[in-house]
């Protein structure tokens, strides 16, 4: 059996992992910035569990995170980077500081839990990084853009990533689930203060007031964990891990027109080498 951390299990797809990886058999640190919020996981399975408290923001915390894994475990298999939470604004209405503080969580905080567990994943020359990232880092709609822009920086980071650790035993996924029924569209979810009405009929289509879309997601977060656990336990897990019929669908709309659009502007993109 492997040991599994996994980031922001207080509800949603985090906690709905932290059940599957038990069940399963395997042991797990399961973590939310407010420890009492995963302590009933170790309910019946005390010595298979470790509940911690971690902000990803905090370097002081994702280092004794790692270090109580290593001492209870031994060592951590699989690192799940699933804490974070969204943001919706128009490019202009974004807050310098609420942005900052989207990329600490979505991004920053992310890499950190990778560099805290490779030592030792290096050491053993195994293990599995798995980046929860969205569909939103591909379709960029708007209203998200920053973020999509998060989470395709951790898409950018974990491409490179996989090339440096794939000599070492050690996979790295990317998932980009689409809708599912979580908090993210509720509590998870935060926005720009001040709407700007000239993006009313774009981004603003997308703020909390007039979203109905929280309840209503059609993804099931437990069938996306047994997911998760069949990707990771596969001989070669995949670089992307698509979640949900809308991920496909949306994810494949956006190749056949990037294609389409690479095909349309062939002459132009050709045009700029050296002659001779």
């Amino acid at each position: 059996m492997s040991t599994w951390l996994i980031t922001g299990c207080s509800t949603g797809l985090g906690r709905a992992l932290a059940e599957a990886v038990l069940a399963a058999g395997h042991d797990a640190v399961v973590t939310a910035r407010d420890e009492a919020a995963v302590a009933d996981l170790a309910d019946g399975a005390a010595d298979r569990v470790l509940t911690a408290a971690l902000d990803v923001t905090v370097p002081a915390q994702v280092t004794a995170v790692v270090q109580r894994a290593e001492e209870r475990f031994g060592g951590v298999d699989v690192l799940v980077n699933n804490a974070g939470y969204g943001y919706r604004a128009a490019v202009e209405e974004g807050e310098d500081a609420d942005v900052r503080q989207l990329f600490e969580a979505n991004f920053f905080g992310a890499v950190a839990m990778v560099k805290a567990v490779l030592p030792g994943m290096r050491a053993r020359r195994s293990g599995a990084i798995v980046n929860i990232s969205s569909i939103g880092a591909t379709i960029t709609p708007a209203g998200s853009g920053y973020y999509a822009a998060a989470k395709g920086a951790l898409e950018g980071v974990s491409g490179s990533l996989r090339g440096e650790l794939a000599p070492l035993g050690i996979s790295v996924t990317v998932v980009e689930p689409g809708s599912f029924r979580t908090d993210f569209s509720g509590r998870s979810l935060t926005q720009s203060s001040t709407p700007i009405a000239d993006y009313a009929d774009t981004a603003g289509k997308r703020r909390k007031e007039v979203d109905t879309t929280h309840g209503t997601q059609p993804g099931d977060p437990a069938k996306a964990a047994q997911a998760i656990l069949t990707a990771v336990g596969s001989a070669e897990p995949p670089a992307m891990l698509l979640l949900g019929n809308d991920a496909l669908a949306a994810y494949r709309g956006v190749l056949d027109a990037r294609r389409a659009e690479c095909d349309a502007w062939v002459e132009l993109t050709t045009s700029t080498d050296i002659d001779g």
